[in-house]
């Protein structure tokens, strides 16, 4: 089983990720890491804080001459604006100033349930945890995922399909062209006319000091049928994915395959009927078993099927604005505009960059746990004997 934390606050002197589980004999450099978390960071619409930041994964253990040794994987990335916080978000008891406390919850943020949850009377406690600077730890943890998936030919890529009600048009015949016309795009967007739309209505939002939210779409391939299972709710791929996308912040929905539309459908319209041709196989494909089409977006009964992972995830926009909604001071009472943090006027594109990190994670642990070994080696003698089977089924 593979499994991680993360720690660390947004101002504080580094975020840590701790990843157990992983075999000996993947090859994993920082850069690799270092990659995305640069994408992580990438997108028209950030805020400031991506002009101070310029993250880079620090390995610390569990890798060994660009290879990893089984032992637990610790990661840090260091915050470059804590010399400017390092007394605020100090640990040390003679730093305490009450002076500074944040008392104005923002509307659609952690802070209020926070400071009622945890007892504090200052937000900080709460927003320096809840910022989706974490998400740079799961990102790191990602990267390693996708060094273990790589290595049997499963890769994982989405793109941005919509942006403040600007929905980008493609198809899915050739993700890898997806993937490609992603990389060049600043809003990860398959559709340069969409793009220039999309960064019409972010420019419009940011000067009348508001946000955006959007749609991400997140895409795996060479996945072979079989991972997850029917047999208990826990063990349900499609369960274990909603809940890691759901797990990202702002995260309001998602869907798979094409979701919310099945319910608007008849089944004759909805589910992927099934062909068998011996030749698929040569075509790169795990089963001769296939579908015309992936309605189910790879997943039936709570398992991969073989087909494509189409997973969709809708991003509120983010709660910060620069003009601030209404709020009420948790110290005095009295009715204010909720606190200004510095923030994004979107962060759409970095939310795929996480989606694909956690989907990538989730696809990477039901892959050990039907395959897993304590090496490459031993999982690929395990992986080509399943394959095999389900190959003369």
């Amino acid at each position: 089983m593979l499994r991680y934390l993360t720690a660390g606050e947004s101002h504080g002197p580094q975020l840590l990720t701790v990843i157990e589980g992983m075999p000996s004999g993947v090859m994993l450099s920082a850069c690799e890491i270092d990659r995305e978390l640069a994408r992580r960071q990438h997108g028209y619409g950030r805020g400031d804080r991506m002009k101070i930041e310029r993250d880079k994964a620090q390995i610390l253990s569990g890798v060994r001459w660009g290879e990893t040794i089984a032992s637990p994987i610790a990661l840090s990335i260091t915050n470059r604006d804590w010399e400017n916080w390092h007394e605020k978000m100090s640990p040390e008891p003679e730093f305490r100033d009450e002076s500074i406390a944040v008392t104005r919850p923002r509307p659609g943020h952690a802070d209020l349930s926070g400071v009622l949850k945890y007892n504090h009377s200052d937000i900080r406690n709460v927003l320096e945890r809840s910022s989706a600077r974490e998400t740079a730890a799961r990102v790191a943890a990602g990267a390693v995922a996708r060094a273990l998936l790589s290595t049997f030919g499963i890769l994982v890529g989405g793109c941005v399909s919509e942006i403040g009600g600007v929905a980008a048009r493609f198809t899915r015949d050739d993700l890898g062209a997806i993937w490609s016309a992603v990389a060049d795009s600043e809003l990860f967007s398959p559709d340069p006319d969409a793009e220039k739309e999309m960064k019409r209505v972010i420019d419009h939002a940011k000067s009348a000091g508001d946000t955006l939210g959007g749609v991400i779409e997140v895409q795996a391939i060479g996945i072979p049928p079989g991972l997850g299972s029917y047999v208990q709710w826990d063990r349900k791929l499609d369960a274990r994915l909603a809940m890691a996308l759901m797990s990202i912040q702002a995260i309001k929905g998602v869907e798979i395959g094409i979701g919310f539309e099945t319910a608007r459908l008849p089944g004759s319209k909805v589910h992927d009927e099934i062909y068998r041709d011996e030749r698929v196989i040569g075509r790169g494909r795990k089963v001769a078993y296939y579908r015309k089409t992936n309605n189910a977006g790879g997943i039936e009964g709570g398992m991969s099927n073989g087909e494509p992972l189409i997973l969709r995830a809708a991003m509120k926009p983010i709660p910060t604005l620069y003009e601030p909604l209404r709020s009420v001071d948790i110290k005095s009472h009295e009715p204010f505009e909720a606190t200004v943090e510095r923030s994004d006027t979107c962060a759409v594109p970095a939310a795929l960059v996480v989606a694909e990190a956690v989907v990538a994670i989730e696809i990477a642990n039901f892959f050990l746990e039907k395959f897993g070994g304590d090496s490459v080696s031993e999982i690929r003698r395990n992986y080509g004997g399943y394959l095999e089977q389900i190959r003369r089924a």
